[in-house]
């Protein structure tokens, strides 16, 4: 087994820099900053976004991105030979706006097989003062999907936080990484991001959720399609795909979001 496997089945997560350069980080901003003007998304500037969903469709550039090598190079290593991604999104948090209590994001995406796996893409450095992720080693082991709970804490948005699991804050570890930077961890691991805490700028992150294309994804996005049913809105980024003959769907529109995302059960 590799080192890097080694390490995320260990602690859930793994943190590895420079797999994207300086032009490659900027043209993805750029395209986000295009996407979220244009009118038939409500042509909002990128400060005043919070997140764009499902940018891939609309996107090119972003659409590519999922199958950029060195990125399927761990993706491939940590999942297997056959990878759809199901969900991108472009995350922005301007100097001010808050972060996202723990949660696991297999309790929002559920699938059948523990393979959930998130490509975090750092397009600026991420920091303890701007918001950056902070994750609790090991918390993956389990397969424990903790229950979740309103929290009403202004400094997180409203979506639903994980509690009554047996870690302590103390053992929360920081993910301070530079642009270019991808992190990658797995769908049980809690984690969570503070309130960017600058004075000024952006800290914008593109992630992709990726699993097994072996496995089937009963995930209904939102109540679009019956949770029983495979969901075929994917994209194949390595490998071959063993459902293929079923076709691909679109369920899941691409919007921009401004306001604290709604509480999720």
């Amino acid at each position: 087994m590799s080192e890097l496997r080694a390490r995320f089945d260990r602690d859930g997560y793994a943190a590895l820099p420079g797999l994207l350069d300086a032009g490659e980080v900027a043209a993805i901003n750029e395209a986000a900053r295009a996407l979220s003007a244009r009118p038939e998304l409500g042509g909002v500037a990128i400060e005043d976004a919070l997140a764009i969903h499902f940018p891939h469709k609309l996107s090119p550039l972003i659409r590519e991105t999922m199958t950029h090598p060195a990125i399927v190079a761990v993706l491939t290593q940590l999942i297997g030979p056959d990878v759809k991604c199901m969900q991108s999104m472009y995350f922005v948090k301007a100097a001010g706006k808050p972060g996202q209590a723990w949660h696991q994001d297999e309790a929002f995406i559920p699938t059948r097989d523990r393979s959930l796996t998130a490509a975090w893409i750092a397009l600026d450095d991420a920091t303890v003062e701007n918001g950056c992720l902070w994750v609790l080693p090991g918390s993956q082991r389990s397969g424990v999907i903790w229950p979740t709970r309103a929290h009403g804490d202004p400094d997180f948005d409203a979506t639903r936080a994980a509690y009554d699991f047996p870690y302590r804050e103390e053992d929360a570890v920081p993910v301070e990484v530079a642009a270019g930077s991808v992190v990658f961890f797995n769908g049980y691991l809690l984690h969570r991001s503070l309130r960017n805490r600058a004075t000024a700028g952006l800290r914008r992150a593109l992630v992709f959720h990726c699993m097994s294309a072996q496995s089937w994804l009963p995930w209904s996005c939102g109540g679009r399609i019956p949770a029983t049913e495979d969901n075929r809105d994917v994209v194949m980024v390595a490998g071959s795909d063993p459902y293929a003959g079923k076709g691909i769907e679109d369920h899941s529109p691409v919007f921009v979001r401004r306001e604290m995302a709604l509480a999720r059960g």
